[in-house]
């Protein structure tokens, strides 16, 4: 299957097709043949046979593509050339794209020479096909080998999923915007930001290629053969009941998940994060939160506000200090990199 999809935004309802066009824009889908580093004769649609015009012979060749793809039928068609996106196909007498990302042995990690020298030794060679997309006014024909091979089993799984549903996978491949899982026969999508209900840079943090994992189905677009899938949906949303276990003032351990120019998030627990904003990392002047903490360092920290609704906590380190008996608080002492200053008035604001 095709690897597409997504943007960040959550909850999963307001999947849009903006969505799937920031995936086109990351470059794994190609819609349609680029010209450029082309090899192989592309089709002149001019071309005169005898000095009779093609044209109303290509008329019959786009219905008859059009029939194909209502089917899913697989054609066998030869690789007649390539570009760095990926084969052309003739189909009749017209040239059909066939995405590197639709190929079945496609390798992962190719630089731009690798790339094109592997696309080359497709050329004088028959592949099974299904047309997967048809524009005849800018003269697209897409074809994808992935859909040929997922034949009828993918198809009756397409069909038979629906929102809410629980199934079984394997994951397939990474990619920096998500993770593809393979559910029998037909691939989907786990979007980073379903990932976990916590802070996810990348999803080999997560996951690895051929763990068997369950998932929840977010939506199911067969026209365009679409699955959106979730693994923190298994799991509660922490965010909902946190007023039940914390509250304003008290004190709990973190550990700081990444630090910024403006603070340093602090994971509470799995799926609960916290802002400790830069006037509250510690007392006196620094240049940077990074002369304060460092990703992995566990703290201690005052919770200074709790918005559930937004997904959002602010922490204070340098308060941790404050309300303690003076007899027993120990002395205060600048943070390593850091100068004594007069207390600075927090920022809730994210």
């Amino acid at each position: 299957m095709s690897e597409p999809w997504y943007s960040d935004r959550s909850p999963m309802d307001e999947l849009e097709e903006g969505y799937w066009q920031s995936l086109l824009n990351d470059g794994e889908i190609v819609s349609s043949p680029p010209p450029e580093d082309m090899v192989g004769p592309p089709f002149n649609e001019e071309e005169k046979e005898g000095g009779t015009s093609v044209m109303g012979s290509l008329e019959e060749d786009w219905r008859e593509a059009e029939r194909a793809r209502a089917c899913m039928e697989v054609l066998s068609l030869p690789v007649t050339g390539y570009n760095r996106g990926g084969l052309l196909v003739q189909f009749k007498g017209l040239c059909g794209f066939v995405p590197a990302s639709h190929l079945v042995d496609w390798p992962r990690q190719l630089n731009p020479g690798e790339r094109l020298q592997v696309l080359a030794r497709w050329v004088g060679q028959t592949i099974d096909v299904c047309i997967i997309e048809i524009d005849r006014a800018e003269g697209r024909l897409v074809m994808s080998e992935r859909m040929a091979r997922e034949g009828h089993r993918g198809r009756e799984i397409l069909q038979s999923l629906k929102p809410g549903d629980i199934c079984r996978g394997r994951v397939t491949n990474l990619r920096p915007f998500g993770a593809f899982v393979d559910l029998g026969g037909i691939e989907g999508l786990i979007h980073i930001s379903e990932l976990s209900w916590g802070r996810v840079s990348h999803p080999r943090e997560v996951l690895r290629p051929g763990d068997e994992i369950d998932v929840y189905v977010i939506s199911v677009d067969c026209e365009q053969r679409r699955i959106a899938l979730s693994l923190k949906r298994l799991k509660p949303n922490p965010w909902e009941s946190v007023a039940e276990r914390y509250h304003v003032g008290q004190i709990v351990t973190g550990v700081i998940t990444n630090v910024v120019s403006f603070g340093a998030f602090a994971r509470i627990e799995d799926g609960l994060e916290g802002l400790i904003h830069i006037s509250e990392l510690a007392e006196g002047q620094f240049l940077h939160p990074r002369n304060v903490v460092k990703e992995g360092d566990k703290v201690r920290v005052r919770i200074l506000n709790i918005d559930p609704e937004n997904h959002r906590m602010g922490l204070s380190m340098r308060r941790v200090w404050q309300e303690e008996p003076k007899a027993t608080a120990a002395p205060r002492t600048p943070a390593p990199g850091t100068q004594e200053a007069s207390t600075q008035e927090p920022a809730t604001a994210w």
